[in-house]
């Protein structure tokens, strides 16, 4: 079974919520799939066993030897990454950052001197934690193809599920409706969208829930922090309702949520925290939904 949270926005309490949930999980396996802005390996503290590159696209290179200075890929890239080397050569160098991998100057080059080969857009890790095994990932700055590192961090969850016959996988989507939160809820079995009770975060839930009715996922609710605004938590779960979105939880404001992220703990490991009470519950009531 594998369960995707995702939200509208970030900052939410969606990273908080995933660990918790892992520390409640029978035997789960755990997956980031925030690949551009991961954040739960501090909450869980994984030790790394394995690291690989992910190689998801393509960038320029051009071969000094077979530059002849024409200019046609600076004429042609529309997208500034053809820079002037001044005296140097070749007379012309690929700026790493600003190259988007198209291909148009390695097509075009008269005397085929640039190189349009595979690039390391990032690194993908297995890891340890005292909850069970994560995979998460890290993609480099600028870089392309976070779709496609999400893909493979999934695959990667559901190999060592299989493996090790963990009967459930949870997913920590990013924020948004793009096409990684899209790799995130494609095929799993149920998506939980935390929201707060503010007015874009009405207005986000109302974008989340038009993708999940896309996939025709099951999809559930948990308003985090909802007694800073019961007015709008309510008319939070009365939208979700109408788009057939079960509401499951509602977490109070607490300050111990802050103590356990200074702590590096999910919430739930601190007993003193009310929240951790509403956490525990919503958990229950999405795996009574759920099962």
């Amino acid at each position: 079974m594998e369960i995707a949270v995702i939200s509208g926005k970030g900052g939410t309490g969606k990273t908080s919520l995933v660990a918790s949930f892992a520390a409640l999980a029978a035997r789960p396996v755990v997956a980031d799939c925030d690949v551009d802005a991961a954040d739960l390996h501090l909450v869980l503290k994984p030790q790394i066993k394995k690291m690989e590159d992910f190689t998801g696209g393509k960038k320029a290179r051009i071969i000094p030897d077979r530059c002849s200075g024409c200019g046609m890929c600076f004429e042609l890239c529309r997208f500034g990454a053809i820079i002037k080397n001044g005296s140097y050569r070749p007379a012309y160098a690929v700026d790493r950052i600003s190259c988007e991998g198209c291909g148009v100057c390695s097509h075009f080059c008269p005397e085929k001197a640039i190189e349009f080969s595979p690039a390391v857009n990032g690194r993908w890790f297995v890891s340890d934690t005292r909850y069970g095994p994560m995979v998460h990932a890290r993609l480099g700055v600028a870089e392309e193809n976070s779709g496609k590192l999400v893909t493979l961090v999934r695959n990667q969850a559901r190999e060592i599920a299989l493996k090790e016959k963990r009967p459930v996988i949870i997913i920590d989507g990013p924020p948004g409706i793009g096409c990684p939160v899209i790799a995130s809820i494609t095929g799993t079995d149920a998506v939980l969208i935390v929201a707060e009770p503010t007015v874009s975060g009405e207005h986000d839930l109302e974008r989340v829930a038009e993708l999940v009715k896309y996939f025709n996922i099951p999809s559930f609710l948990c308003v985090n922090k909802y007694d800073i605004n019961p007015g709008v938590s309510k008319k939070i779960e009365e939208k979700a309702a109408a788009s057939g979105i079960v509401a499951v939880g509602r977490i109070r404001y607490d300050r111990s949520v802050t103590e356990a992220q200074i702590k590096g703990l999910p919430v739930v490991d601190l007993k003193s925290a009310p929240a951790a009470e509403d956490i525990k519950q919503a958990w229950a009531r999405l795996m009574n939904e759920i099962n």
